[in-house]
């Protein structure tokens, strides 16, 4: 099993601190204010807060820890420590206590591969069901980091488009762009004729696809919903209430000893998380080069949740 650095010296720390206090042999109940570690079976009380390698996770991981840590817990945090193969196997042994996941991409990678549930709803629900024993999936939120079929403002607003079955309504011939393995995939144009009665044309942009969604020689583009370009390039994700797209929205997936407790913070998180506040958090990102801590402090002063 991988740990990384900053875990490790914080386990080591942590087991310093339990001996030297076991040593002192006097303390105050009284003195203990924060939730007590006891109740959740823990070693200490630190909640093990945990990210993937990868800026948009580690900002909601930011967020959740700077939550927690106003509600009085003592935090530790577990960033940057690889992807679903890496940091699975901590999460499942109780090593870390709290993870922003994806709901759909869990489910299907991690979980039940042949899973047929596709909409926000009915994917939660199978993932509430499929983790193993000692995880437990807190309130997701209507946030999410997916494919989409994705097209301007502009052009949604030229055809009044809000879902993906609108196009269906388009009187110009449409092209979808994305990339080249697109074409064969579930949710590519013989998904979207079989699902909404949409008619595509296909052009393999690769990553060129929003500057040709920008330059009109595309009206459709397979763009992810997180993608910080929605908002500086003023595109429009289209809804999609069949489920064409497998959902994947933001859930915190955290351990079950310690879920009933921390729920009561980190479910305002989620309730607070919007598609497009996410994407708002990934410019500021990418765009604005702030660091994850400075953006969550702010998010959370914005939400009335510091």
């Amino acid at each position: 099993m991988k740990h990384s650095t900053r875990s490790v010296l914080a386990a080591a720390f942590a087991s310093v601190a339990v001996l030297a206090l076991a040593g002192c042999g006097s303390s105050d109940p009284l003195e203990d204010d924060a939730p007590a570690a006891e109740e959740t079976g823990s070693a200490s009380d630190a909640i093990v807060v945990g990210s993937q390698a990868y800026y948009s996770n580690e900002i909601i991981a930011e967020i959740y820890a700077q939550a927690l840590e106003g509600a009085g817990y003592e935090v530790e945090r577990s960033f940057n420590i690889g992807q679903r193969d890496a940091y699975l196997p901590s999460l499942e042994n109780g090593e870390i206590d709290l993870f922003p996941e994806y709901s759909g991409s869990l489910l299907q990678q991690a979980y039940d591969p042949e899973t047929e549930a596709r909409t926000a709803d009915d994917v939660y629900a199978a993932l509430v069901e499929a983790l193993p024993e000692g995880l437990t999936a807190l309130e997701q939120s209507t946030a999410s980091d997916q494919d989409s079929y994705t097209v301007t403002a502009a052009f949604a607003e030229e055809n009044d488009l809000q879902a993906i079955g609108d196009l269906a309504d388009v009187d110009t011939p449409l092209t979808l762009g994305g990339p080249a393995e697109l074409e064969e995939r579930p949710y590519g144009p013989d998904g979207v004729k079989d699902v909404y009665g949409v008619d595509v044309a296909f052009s393999a942009t690769g990553d060129t696809t929003v500057e040709e969604l920008a330059a009109g020689t595309i009206q459709v583009g397979n763009v992810f919903t997180a993608d910080p370009r929605i908002e500086t390039e003023d595109l429009v994700p289209l809804d999609d209430p069949e489920g064409l797209f497998l959902a994947a929205n933001v859930v915190p997936i955290a351990s079950t000893d310690v879920a009933d407790e921390i729920a009561e913070v980190i479910d305002p998180v989620s309730a607070a998380l919007t598609p497009e506040g996410l994407v708002s958090l990934n410019v500021q990102s990418t765009e604005e080069q702030r660091s994850p801590e400075d953006i969550a402090a702010d998010w959370l002063a914005e939400n009335g949740l510091a």
